[in-house]
């Protein structure tokens, strides 16, 4: 294959991780740790979205919540998997 057209996949620093979440979530607070710690050591973008202020994230995640996201894609949900985060952001 040419290396042209070979895809290079992105560095940690051009990835964003999502966390759905919703206030008084004890998973939510133990995902945020983990996602917190990973994002910071690889460089990659956090933000966290509740799930209370976004309808359509209600109708599509109420029930798995805590939700990752990695470039906007479903990840995990419930427990967030270190060593697999690491992996989905190409560490």
């Amino acid at each position: 294959m040419s290396p042209l057209l070979r895809r290079k996949s992105p560095e940690p620093a051009d990835r964003t991780v999502t966390l759905v979440a919703k206030p008084g979530c004890h998973l939510c607070d133990e995902a945020r740790e983990v996602i917190v710690r990973v994002t910071a050591e690889l460089g990659a973008a956090f933000e966290e979205k509740d799930i209370t202020q976004d309808e359509e994230l209600y109708r599509r995640y109420w029930e798995q919540i805590p939700v990752t996201l990695v470039d906007g894609r479903q990840h995990d949900f419930w427990r967030v998997d270190e060593s697999r985060l690491r992996k989905a952001l190409g560490a």
